[in-house]
């Protein structure tokens, strides 16, 4: 099953028409894995590509997923390798590379068809400190 923070998340939201429609789903202890599709509203400053701000968010929400449903980001890095060509199922996988009470720090990959188009790293932290250790989990419905 799909991890979404809510319906109208830009990153994950299945209704916002507008966002990244990301899907993913949990890959292992604290990993994800999924894809979004770059639509022509994900163009950068050159036609035909997406943004190299809409792949880093895609890596941004995947790793906050691997990290857990409540963490919030307090910092990433985002190394881009090629462009993203419009039209394309960007593939993402994400993983949680370790933990420190709050905090969790994480690194993700962006590709099309096994080419790398970006890499990320970031850390994230968890707003309660009783859920700090929870793994990715699906929402309940």
């Amino acid at each position: 099953m799909a991890l979404v923070h809510h319906e109208l998340c830009f990153g994950c939201g299945r209704v916002n028409l507008f966002g990244l429609l990301l899907e993913v789903e949990p890959a292992g202890r604290d990993a994800v894995a999924g894809r979004c599709f770059l639509k022509q509203d994900h163009q950068g400053p050159e036609r035909g590509w997406a943004h190299d701000g809409v792949v880093g968010a895609a890596l941004l929400e995947a790793m906050g997923l691997a990290c857990g449903l409540e963490a919030r980001a307090v910092s990433f890095e985002v190394s881009v390798d090629a462009p993203a060509p419009i039209g394309e199922f960007l593939e993402l996988e994400a993983r949680v590379t370790e933990r420190h009470g709050l905090l969790a720090y994480t690194t993700a990959a962006a590709r099309l068809d096994q080419r790398m188009v970006a890499q990320a790293r970031g850390s994230f932290r968890s707003p309660n400190p009783d859920t700090a250790e929870e793994r990715t989990t699906c929402p309940s419905t």
